[in-house]
């Protein structure tokens, strides 16, 4: 429907823009928020830098690694590594706090309307920032939630104690807002504890993260359950609706982007917005009723406030 020559970039000025949204924003009867990875960038999970080296410094001395994710990627030599690894890597992208509180205003500017939130995020920052679960649906899993590497059957498992279990063994302790702190004179162990590492209850295979990157990523009873909401919740609004996309690239658009896109088009009361660092885009169909703004999330959500 929407071809790469009818897609514009935004117009107008930024405080314009801040002033369109939120008259839009309140005079909305239902918002559905799209969020992908640049929401949880602007709320401070980046996987280099400063958060990478504070808690990954052991590994990228040894590996030369550069960042979070050329970790997780990479193929050591014993699960004991692996999990040492991937256990600290979920822990600070998934039980701690995020640095910033863009999910908490976020909260704050939908609280009161009648909203749902699809999202490609692995993270749970939405529940933590106070967003009703039965609201959300997470499509791409949850770092929170283990499952069979087989799979054998299509349950999850939630992993916290696990996961606490393999991260204390290394040396770490955990401290307020579930920060990892490094008790000073502690030499850090790469491995953790053979009898920690998660096996399946039922067959006994390895147990793996609940992470959608191939035809093995298990939809369980709960994914189900919120893909259901998601589509009983389109269905049976009406009125003004605003499709908020945040944050969203274009490595899975058919997720979010594209159905905003066609939804917004088929629906002469709705307004799509898009605020994306880079990628503020809309299609020139929806144009008259799009706001797009390059910029930080963030920054826009403050400002709005």
């Amino acid at each position: 429907m929407f071809s790469r020559m009818s897609i514009t970039k935004s117009t107008g000025t930024y405080s314009d823009n801040i002033k369109k949204l939120k008259e839009t924003l309140i005079d909305a009867d239902t918002v559905v928020i799209g969020a992908g990875a640049g929401l949880s960038t602007s709320a401070g999970f980046v996987y280099n830098g400063e958060r990478f080296e504070k808690y990954f410094f052991d590994f990228a001395a040894k590996y030369r690694f550069a960042d979070m994710y050329s970790g997780g990627f990479y193929p050591y030599a014993t699960q004991e590594e692996f999990w040492a690894y991937w256990s600290r890597y979920i822990w600070v992208n998934r039980y701690m706090d995020a640095p910033k509180p863009v999910y908490e205003e976020l909260f704050r500017l939908v609280k009161d309307k009648d909203y749902f939130v699809i999202t490609t995020n692995v993270d749970h920052c939405f529940q933590k920032a106070g967003f009703d679960k039965k609201r959300l649906f997470y499509t791409q899993g949850d770092y929170g939630l283990f499952q069979c590497s087989e799979p054998c059957h299509s349950k999850t498992y939630e992993n916290e104690n696990m996961i606490r279990e393999m991260v204390l063994s290394q040396g770490w302790v955990i401290g307020e807002n579930n920060e990892l702190v490094l008790p000073n004179g502690t030499s850090l162990k790469m491995a953790v504890p053979t009898e920690l590492l998660p096996r399946c209850p039922v067959c006994g295979k390895p147990l793996t993260m609940n992470l959608r990157s191939d035809d093995k990523f298990v939809e369980d009873e709960g994914w189900h359950q919120a893909a259901e909401h998601y589509e009983n919740f389109l269905r049976t609004r009406n009125g003004k609706m605003l499709f908020l996309e945040l944050g969203v690239g274009y490595n899975t658009p058919v997720i979010i982007k594209y159905p905003f896109w066609q939804m917004t088009a088929q629906n002469p009361d709705a307004s799509y917005v898009c605020i994306n660092y880079g990628e503020a885009l809309c299609p020139e169909q929806i144009k008259e009723r799009s706001i797009c703004i390059d910029g930080d999330i963030g920054k826009v959500l403050a400002d709005l406030i």
